[in-house]
Parts: C-alpha cells; sequence; structure tokens
C-alpha cells in the first residue's frame, strides 16, 4: 500500500470513491438524490481549493497502482493546533485487509506533524460502521452537534483521541470581542478563505448561536446569505457553506 497527498489527477478516483462509499453506507438515511446533490457540490470545481488550502489535507491509498481510499481532514483552533478528520472512505471493494485502519493511522501522524496537539474525528450517528471503526482504533466519543442535511436534522457524533478533560472536546475562550464578552468555541469551526470562522456565544453553555467569530481579524461584523456564506465585513474572510449546509444538498 502507498499513501499519498492527493493531486488534481486524484480528484475523478476521489469523487468515484465518495459516491461509492456514500452509497453503500449512508444510502438507509440519506436519499439516493441528496447523496447525488453532495457529491457534486463537495468533489466538483472547488474541490480544487480544499487540495491547494494550506489548512487542508487530503490523502489517498492505493492498491497496486489503484486509488482504494481518501481522507479529508483540517486544521482548526486558535493556532490550528486541532486536526479534524472529515470524512475516511474506502471504495467498497478494497474494504477489510487493513486499507481503512492504515489510512487513519498515516492521517493521524500527518496532522500531527502539521502542528497538531490533538486529533478528533466526525461521523454521523446513523452510521454505525463509521462509529465502530473510530471507536475499535482509540477514539472515544467526546460530543455530539446537530447538522442540518436537506431539510433534516441528523447528529454527528465528535470523536476524540485518549482521556477527554473537563472542558470535553470543546475549547472555549471567554473574549471582549467589539466591546462585548463573548465565549468562542474552537471546536465549532467553519473554514474561511483567509482563516476560519468560529461559532461565539453570549454565555459559556453555548446553548444559542451569537454570532460568528472571524479568525482573522478578530471581528463579529459579518453577515450570511441565504445560501449559508458567510463574508467579515473588516478584512473580507469568506465561508463558503460547508459540507452539511442545506445549500449544498
Amino acid at each position: 500500500m502507498d499513501i499519498r497527498e492527493a493531486t488534481a489527477d486524484d480528484i475523478d478516483a476521489i469523487r468515484s470513491i465518495a459516491q461509492r462509499s456514500l452509497e453503500s453506507t449512508y444510502t438507509d438515511f440519506l436519499s439516493t438524490e441528496t447523496v447525488d446533490d453532495a457529491i457534486e457540490q463537495w468533489y466538483g470545481e472547488s474541490f480544487t481549493d480544499d487540495l491547494e488550502d494550506n489548512h487542508s489535507m487530503v490523502l489517498v491509498i492505493e492498491r497496486d497502482g489503484e486509488v482504494a481510499g481518501f481522507s479529508q481532514s483540517d486544521m482548526i483552533g486558535q493556532q490550528y493546533d486541532t486536526g479534524r478528520i472529515l470524512w475516511l472512505h474506502i471504495d467498497p471493494d478494497h474494504r477489510g485487509g487493513g486499507t481503512g485502519v492504515r489510512l487513519l493511522v498515516r492521517t493521524r501522524e500527518k496532522l500531527l506533524d502539521k502542528g497538531a496537539d490533538h486529533v478528533q474525528a466526525l461521523v454521523l450517528e446513523d452510521n454505525e460502521g463509521g462509529n465502530e471503526f473510530y471507536r475499535d482504533n482509540g477514539f472515544e466519543r467526546a460530543g455530539q452537534r446537530d447538522v442540518e442535511i436537506g431539510e433534516e436534522t441528523f447528529t454527528e457524533n465528535v470523536y476524540a483521541e485518549g482521556e477527554i478533560g473537563d472542558e470535553g472536546w470543546k475549547a472555549v475562550d471567554e473574549l471582549e470581542v467589539d466591546g462585548e464578552t463573548v465565549f468562542v468555541n474552537y471546536g465549532e469551526a467553519s473554514r474561511g478563505a483567509k482563516a476560519p470562522f468560529y461559532g461565539a456565544y453570549e454565555t459559556a453553555d453555548g446553548e444559542e448561536l451569537y454570532a460568528w467569530y472571524c479568525g482573522y481579524c478578530d471581528s463579529l461584523e459579518n453577515s450570511m446569505d441565504t445560501m449559508g456564506r458567510i463574508e467579515c465585513n473588516v478584512c473580507g474572510n469568506r465561508r463558503k457553506a460547508t459540507r452539511w449546509d442545506a445549500s449544498y444538498l
């Protein structure tokens, strides 16, 4: 097996594997139309930007010269100190034989090499196989969050390595921003063109989102359009719709 960083030449293979993997795992609770639309959005023209993003990482694993799977991760947190595995897909024809485990181990190593102090993994609660995979390989469920898929709400599990501290998987800072006291959750990040946007709350319990905090200029002055895109009014940092935003599906 060979594991390497993906290039633009791998996009077609990545797209095909994602399609086949989602169809084999997710169609029990996601419609085929939703999966098709999601693949087009996530692995269409904009995917080239993900490959070139310094805070994003896509690895492919090859077996006998053929791409058999890929992982997609990003770096988040105030100092980009958290590596987050967004996807780990293995082509159904190549599952077993340690392919997924080898890719997980290498993905973790590469995230640590990039400066991550710890690694998280995200997987929908309804994906029983995905949850079992992380539990079997040293991850513990550290939290949950709701995600919107189309017009429905699903629960996504957040996994972390090792022991979970008193704060759980969240890293929350109390900050004074534009004369307001807010609690910024660095564990709730959405990648932007210049830096991530983070969820900001009026109270430490984080029950209701107050605003998005721009990680590039430390401002709360931003706007969101109906498609879920955010733009900072101070520095122009932009965040596109995320992988589970309704506008993507």
